[in-house]
């Protein structure tokens, strides 16, 4: 049942707790320090995760590159897990299931009900797994274009043992969507180095057996079934892991689950509609990523025995940079905050659901203001420092990308935690509608780049459509929401935020940008003599600029009175001072 969009009706109520009335500094302070706590032990654990994250991708590199036939390969393979866990089980898990656990855990028979959405969920999400694996090879042809058969015939091989990853990412969100539901938010972010570690130490292994990426990795006729095996069964070894691992704090905190069937009395009839039109929106949402995979494959396909084009692989890692900003800050804030904005929801508190998407949007913004910067200014070293085994003429294809995607980072943030808004009211329709123009879009740009543009440009394009069609949701979710909130979204605080923020950005990158070029800028960086010094190049150039970027970014901030960043500060400040 959707809960009722303005509950107040008394005026004076409504006029004393809205957004447009003075907030007492007690409980902006309560609010956003609850936020920063909670935020700041997510993103420790993400963090960690992602640092882990990265050694993983190190190695990974070194052991197959970042472009050409193998990378290609592998990387479409192990990204069809994420892929179709989106469009089959992802969105109608977060629209369905983080709401009706919430109302699960303060039902009378919340056990039983628990036990039978974990139940459901799991064994529909096994028997997509199943029957995807055995398609497999469809699977593969379906998001490539312009393969040789061979490599056609290694993707697909990488693909049975990498799609069966889809039951464990179903099995990881399951889980931890319980945890989050019981406000221990921790393990959920802290899961993924299991995953990490299992996967260094089977591409340790692989570098020590088959050596690293040469000149004649991609020579198709000298790949065998062991490296094969020990490739994409490291890679799904560690999703096992990452699920697995969240067994230890359920059982810890007392809950169990028990294996239940059954549909009555656990409210999926009223989640019928959204899970309906959220199943819609990330199949389309999908099409569009099919596409442009399918476009980054074929530049890829397009290269040269002299020169290399950007293609799947490259925009993988390229991505990879991209979230990281996204990952560590606004999923932490996003999931502190969507609890809280369900319950308010369910509640009909519409002011409180505004006062919190405020609060996420304008603290969002500090941070994905400043990263926009960052990594346009800083794409060249910040490749070399966080993929060092990529060489020199990967990173300077892989940089182009980054740069293009950025632009789509700011967006991301904000479009992110409106989603989570509409699924705390049941409303996948709105996001479906929303999704269509944004994926055409993102489809037009492909499109354009593919007439307009030389192969070596379409995946720089990609990353600028992507970008594009971030902004354009993040709009249409905007005016959305809006409506849905009573005609008010506090939107003059948010805009004030991000001008005061994106002058403070501007003015930032620009300094950085001069002492880029100082020292050199991307002849700065060491290439050819080993990727440790590589990585120490991309360090020190990275830090050195961004340092001064980000203390001329604060200091702007202090004069425009941007006082967002205390919340989140505070408890790391008081950490320490003790």
């Amino acid at each position: 049942m959707t809960a009722s969009t303005d509950p107040a009706s008394d005026p004076s109520a409504d006029a004393a707790s809205g957004p447009g009335a003075p907030e007492t500094p007690t409980a902006a302070a309560s609010s956003s320090s609850s936020l920063g706590r909670n935020s700041i032990v997510m993103a420790a654990g993400t963090a960690a995760s992602r640092l882990g994250g990265l050694v993983r991708n190190l190695m990974l590199v070194a052991a197959i590159g970042a472009t050409g036939t193998v990378a290609d390969a592998f990387d479409v393979a192990n990204k069809l897990p994420n892929v179709l866990f989106a469009i089959l089980a992802g969105g109608m898990l977060n629209a369905v299931l983080v709401p009706q656990i919430v109302k699960a855990f303060r039902a009378h028979n919340a056990q039983e009900r628990v036990d039978k959405l974990l139940t459901i969920s799991a064994v529909g999400i096994l028997a997509i797994t199943a029957v995807l694996t055995g398609g497999a090879a469809w699977v593969v042809m379906l998001y490539t274009d312009g393969w040789s058969a061979e490599q056609l015939a290694l993707g697909t091989v990488f693909a049975y043992w990498c799609i069966p990853q889809l039951f464990f990412y179903g099995l990881y969100t399951l889980l931890g969507q319980v945890l989050n539901a019981r406000e221990q938010f921790g393990p959920f972010m802290w899961a993924p180095v299991a995953n990490n570690v299992v996967s260094v130490l089977g591409f340790a292994i692989f570098l020590i057996v088959f050596g690293g990426a040469d000149a004649g990795i991609n020579d198709l006729s000298e790949w065998n079934t062991p490296r094969t095996i020990l490739l994409a069964g490291t890679a799904t070894l560690g999703i096992v892991a990452q699920a697995l691992v969240l067994l230890v704090p359920l059982l810890r905190s007392g809950f169990r689950w028990n294996l239940r069937f059954g549909l009555r009395g656990i409210g999926l009839r009223s989640a019928g509609a959204v899970a309906m039109w959220t199943f819609a929106a990330v199949v389309l949402e999908q099409a569009g990523v099919l596409y442009l995979t399918r476009v980054a494959s074929e530049a890829g396909a397009a290269s040269t025995a002299t020169e290399s084009f950007a293609g799947n692989a490259s925009y993988t890692q390229a991505l990879l940079i991209y979230l990281l900003p996204h990952s560590l800050v606004t999923v932490s804030i996003a999931t502190a905050l969507f609890t809280g904005i369900s319950k308010a929801a369910q509640e009909g508190d519409t002011d409180k659901v505004r006062e919190d998407l405020s609060l996420g949007l304008r603290t969002i913004g500090v941070f994905t203001v400043f990263a926009t910067a960052a990594l346009v200014v800083l794409a060249g070293p910040l490749t070399a420092f966080i993929v060092p085994t990529a060489g020199a003429e990967d990173t300077a294809l892989i940089a182009p990308v980054l740069v293009a995607l950025s632009f789509g980072l700011v967006p991301l943030g904000g479009m992110a935690l409106m989603k989570w808004v509409y699924y705390a009211y049941e409303d996948g329709r709105s996001v479906f509608w929303i999704t269509v123009p944004s994926t055409v879009a993102l489809v037009a740009g492909l499109v354009a780049a593919q007439l307009w543009l030389e192969p070596q440009y379409w995946v720089i394009a990609a990353g600028g459509a992507y970008a594009l069609s971030n902004w354009i949701t993040v709009l249409l979710r905007t005016g959305g929401l809006k409506r849905k909130l009573g005609g008010r979204l506090d939107g003059g605080r948010v805009f004030a935020l991000h001008a005061k923020t994106v002058l403070a950005a501007a003015v930032a990158g620009g300094i950085g940008w001069g002492v880029y070029q100082l020292v050199g800028g991307f002849d700065a960086l060491v290439f050819g003599k080993g990727w440790v010094l590589t990585m120490l190049s991309g360090l020190w150039v990275t830090a050195l600029c961004g340092l001064v970027m980000l203390a001329v970014y604060v200091l702007l901030l202090r004069l425009f009175r941007v006082r967002e960043l205390d919340g989140l500060l505070r408890p790391v400040l008081a950490r320490f001072r003790r």
